[in-house]
């Protein structure tokens, strides 16, 4: 089953995101450890007047009962999940680590964005989340 695409109003929040990101990185080059890029994006965002959250802890479980928390890198306007990576290129391991976030949000949309590279040359990954029915 094909993921169902998220609305419009936050596919206007990935866009501008990504323009954050994109000025992020040409304004700061590479190199830097992932805790600055969050920084700087997330002053981008203010100055776009995006909300947004950092260091969102969130719960995981399994079977009904408590896990452990896991750590949302960015959560903009409550409902995209913004993973920042710095490595030379992602992998699935990223991707499953953002659907799982997803999942246990129920939020529908994420970005990974990879500083690592260049963002406009396989450095985002757009990740689309569709619950499946109950059964």
């Amino acid at each position: 089953m094909a993921p169902q695409e998220p609305g419009v109003d936050v596919d206007d929040l990935a866009r501008d995101v990504i323009g954050a990101a994109i000025e992020v990185q040409k304004t700061l080059g590479g190199g830097l450890a992932e805790a600055l890029y969050e920084e700087a994006l997330c002053i981008e965002l203010e100055l776009m007047g995006r909300p947004y959250r950092r260091q969102v802890p969130i719960l995981l479980q399994y079977k009904g009962r408590r896990l452990g928390t896991g750590r949302l890198d960015v959560l903009v306007a409550e409902q995209l999940i913004v993973e920042l990576k710095c490595a030379d290129a992602l992998d699935r391991a990223h991707v499953t680590q953002l659907l799982t976030y997803l999942k246990a949000t129920n939020c529908r949309l994420g970005l990974l964005l990879n500083f690592g590279r260049s963002l406009e040359h396989k450095g985002i990954r757009r990740v689309v989340y569709t619950p499946r029915p109950n059964r």
